[in-house]
């Protein structure tokens, strides 16, 4: 169902993130999605940079920088503070990267969805460890050339399936989300800020430094990437409802990969593998999803 994305800003007009950032793009529709009463607890990542250096902030809400491992642990420690205090209005949320959620700070929330906590986890998926270099991340993508592959060797094990992780920890609610569909992305935000313990929201943040594109299409990246079915927009509840929210029909997957320069170097074989494992997850989620509808 549509809605009206709320007029008010959370961002103040400046920051210092790269042209085209799609992270700045996600963090703009959560924060309308969230209002006032947020916390954010940000660990290692671009948003650290993105964000400004003491004492200047690019957002209007209170964020505490943290250690990139601890994001999962730091939002529990805040939100079990404002309970103390008797606040359960104020929403605590994690706001990570791939590398501070997938990799180094995984650990950490696994232990806060065990814990089932009171906290929105978001991490915003540009595919690699951006602010340091593009290095590989446990979200790049099999066949990406990064700074960390070998010149002749782009990564060659598929993306973490984080999603998965998060739903074997049967928490109540995660969703994946891209910046190219903000009212899904808002909905999905003010869906979770109603329900308790611990939320997932997966976001598709294109990066156009690090996947070597024009600035100005990181977008249309986004929708491309949804639409080729690389990143399906979905739903999980208490980790075995699923709901895909729309039926992607559009671009293949070697339209979508041509067109960066992290992946120029894949040749026709390489765009049919991943083509078939791509096709071969999108079955697996509509047969999961198909479950509920029965």
């Amino acid at each position: 169902m549509p809605i009206e994305l709320p007029a008010k800003e959370a961002i103040h007009p400046g920051h210092l993130a790269c042209p085209g950032c799609g992270a700045v793009i996600a963090m703009r529709f959560v924060l309308k999605g969230l209002g006032d009463k947020t916390i954010m607890a940000i660990p290692a990542c671009c948003w650290t940079i993105i964000a400004g250096p003491f004492p200047y902030t690019a957002l209007k809400v209170p964020v505490l920088h943290t250690a990139f491992e601890t994001g999962g642990a730091v939002a529990s420690g805040i939100r079990a503070a404002l309970d103390m205090k008797g606040d359960k209005e104020t929403q605590v949320v994690t706001w990570a990267g791939d590398g501070g959620t997938f990799d180094i700070g995984l650990q950490a929330l696994s232990g806060a969805a065990d814990r089932n906590e009171n906290i929105i986890y978001i991490c915003y998926d540009n595919e690699a460890y951006m602010n340091t270099g593009a290095q590989s991340s446990g979200a790049t993508p099999m066949g990406t050339r990064t700074t960390t592959t070998p010149k002749d060797a782009p990564k060659s094990t598929r993306k973490k399936d984080i999603m998965q992780i998060l739903a074997a920890h049967r928490i109540p609610y995660a969703a994946t989300a891209s910046i190219a569909y903000p009212e899904d992305l808002v909905r999905k935000v003010q869906k979770a800020a109603t329900i308790e313990g611990t939320r997932f929201i997966h976001i598709y943040a294109p990066c156009p430094t690090g996947w070597k594109v024009p600035s100005e299409i990181s977008v249309r990246l986004a929708r491309m990437a949804v639409q080729s079915r690389i990143f399906p927009l979905y739903e999980i509840e208490d980790g075995v409802r699923y709901t895909l929210n729309q039926e992607p029909v559009g671009y293949l997957v070697d339209e979508y990969y041509k067109i960066q320069g992290r992946f120029r170097h894949l040749d026709s074989d390489a765009l049919a593998k991943i083509q078939e494992q791509v096709d071969q997850q999108w079955q697996r989620l509509k047969s999961l999803a198909s479950i509920n509808s029965n």
